[in-house]
């Protein structure tokens, strides 16, 4: 079951963001409420949005794309039974440098260390799913 725990910081996490997100925007749609069909899509609303209002929206899209993944692993670790320490540092790692990611992208958006970030986190998550799959290829 501790597998789990990772699992729900990160979908904690993605309700922080939400939360920011919302304090940001129902603003916007009360001041405009009424002449918000040109935001019918959210391509067509970005370029309007200031740069701070834009990195929080990209961050809260960021979460539900490569996170996805995490979310499948740590359910499958958790029903083969493999929550041993090794993935339960890479789960909470994992969780870990997404919110830095997010911190640096709703912060300033410094691209450079943003993808730095991704990268160590991409590497803790492609750590769980090498250490499942070997475990299935010698069993």
């Amino acid at each position: 079951m501790a597998i789990l725990f990772p699992m729900l910081g990160m979908i904690a996490w993605s309700a922080v963001i939400l939360l920011i997100l919302l304090c940001q925007r129902i603003p916007a749609v009360l001041k405009n409420w009424g002449h918000l069909q040109s935001a019918m899509h959210s391509d067509e609303l970005r370029p309007n949005l200031p740069d701070r209002m834009r990195y929080v929206t990209d961050n809260y899209n960021h979460l539900f794309e490569q996170p996805t993944l995490f979310y499948a692993v740590a359910v499958y670790i958790h029903l083969s039974g493999h929550s041993d320490p090794a993935n339960m540092v890479l789960a909470w790692a994992y969780v870990g440098l997404r919110v830095i990611h997010s911190l640096i992208q709703i912060a300033h958006n410094n691209v450079s260390w943003r993808a730095a970030v991704f990268a160590l986190s991409g590497f803790c998550l492609l750590g769980m799913i090498a250490r499942e799959v070997t475990k299935v290829l010698l069993t």
